[in-house]
């Protein structure tokens, strides 16, 4: 499997980055992971980094290309989550660590996501979007209903409500798993936190890869800069990592 892929972390406005993006390759795959570290609660960084860990540490072990990859999915963000729930046992419930999540399996010329919370998978295609997660939060299931209107849930006062995350409490969170994606010679996959997103509609952000000669990250690049000018004083941190699909070999 050939593939081109890059990363990038930016602080926004922000006084820490709870953030954790990266890639592990393999000779069978590739994995994608965006996690985000909820703020407002204790130890979200932290949170963040356990579930970095121990999902790469998970396919690290699994000898890639996996015969169950939907399954792997689950129970790594299974073990992510009760990871970071120790770790805040004997907090109040309140201040236990969270985090959202986005990860993106790649093998054998095919693409399975799974995500909990508000960060983001996108699979891109000659400057479009051909999927992409769905949020667990309030302001996604307006747009679901009907009831808003996709532009408007940048600006709605609940945006920043999210419905599900990993941590807190003991109970497995709601987690959303794909169908298999076929993947062409020139998709690019896009996995990140919802600073990058959330002041940038699909359109610019599927754009921003579809001159295929520009080099993977510096089109990330200049995506995560204009999402942190669009988040203005209050820009998030602003995460994300991207794979080119080239071939299978």
């Amino acid at each position: 499997m050939r593939v081109d892929h890059a990363n990038l972390s930016l602080l926004g406005m922000r006084e820490s980055n709870q953030d954790r993006v990266g890639i592990e390759v393999a000779e069978g795959g590739a994995l994608l992971i965006a996690c985000d570290g909820m703020g407002g609660h204790a130890e979200g960084e932290r949170a963040a980094q356990i579930a970095h860990e121990v999902i790469g540490a998970r396919f690290r072990a699994a000898s890639p290309p996996l015969l169950d990859p939907l399954g792997f999915l689950h129970l790594a963000l299974g073990a992510a989550h009760q990871q970071i729930v120790r770790i805040g046992v004997d907090m109040p419930l309140d201040n236990r660590p969270r985090a959202t999540i986005a990860l993106c399996l790649v093998q054998r010329q095919s693409a399975y996501f799974a995500h909990v919370g508000d960060s983001r998978t996108y699979l891109l295609r000659h400057g479009k979007v051909v999927a992409r997660t769905r949020d667990h939060s309030h302001v996604e299931v307006l747009v679901r209903e009907g009831v808003i209107l996709a532009d408007q849930a940048q600006h709605h006062p609940m945006r920043n409500y999210v419905e599900s995350c990993l941590g807190g409490e003991p109970l497995l969170p709601e987690m959303d798993l794909s169908t298999r994606q076929a993947l062409l010679a020139g998709d690019v996959l896009l996995v990140c936190t919802d600073g990058l997103w959330a002041h940038l509609d699909d359109a610019i952000i599927a754009g921003a890869f579809a001159a295929g000669e520009t080099p993977l990250l510096e089109a990330l690049q200049a995506l995560g800069a204009r999402a942190v000018a669009g988040g203005g004083p209050s820009a998030d941190n602003t995460s994300a990592v991207a794979l080119r699909f080239l071939e299978s070999t």
